[in-house]
């Protein structure tokens, strides 16, 4: 029983449940297509969202929380993979580099999740899809970003904070 156990791939934070969260996210924003940057700080803020005044949030308020910056955008750019190759999400080339929107298809995918939890991630999407209708990507991606750099500070220190993950 265990060796079937330990070959099944972990879906806590794996890159599949954070490109379900990247899919979503990119739906609610849609048309606007993020950077791999944004998408690292949006997927933080939908799963934390409760920390940074918004909705609930997703995951459950441990102390360690605020050290997943440092390992969150290899899982998100893994999960960015994953999606594309399900295709639900499409990659675009711009004047600012590398981008990622929502397929076609994303919408009837995200229609689909009614899960408890995927029904309170749709929410926190949706709030930050507002938020950014409200006050522009820029802003609210900056405010975001002062917010999560003051838990890192307080997380590694003042002296070995850079922009690593931001």
């Amino acid at each position: 029983m265990d060796e079937v156990a330990s070959d099944i791939p972990p879906l806590f934070n794996s890159p599949l449940e954070a490109g379900i969260r990247a899919v979503t996210i990119l739906e609610a924003v849609r048309p606007l297509a993020l950077d791999l940057a944004d998408l690292v700080v949006l997927d933080h803020a939908v799963v934390h969202s409760g920390d940074l005044d918004g909705p609930p949030s997703l995951h459950p308020a441990v102390p360690g929380r605020k050290g997943e910056l440092l390992v969150r955008r290899t899982l998100v750019e893994d999960s960015l993979g994953l999606m594309r190759r399900f295709h639900m999400i499409l990659i675009c080339a711009s004047d600012e580099g590398l981008e990622y929107r929502a397929s076609d298809e994303a919408a009837a995918y995200v229609e689909l999740l009614e899960s408890a939890y995927s029904e309170r991630l749709k929410t926190a999407a949706g709030w930050i899809a507002r938020e950014i209708s409200l006050k522009g990507k820029a802003l609210f991606l900056s405010e975001l970003r002062t917010k999560l750099d003051t838990w890192t500070t307080a997380f590694i220190g003042p002296d070995e904070q850079g922009s690593l993950l931001l």
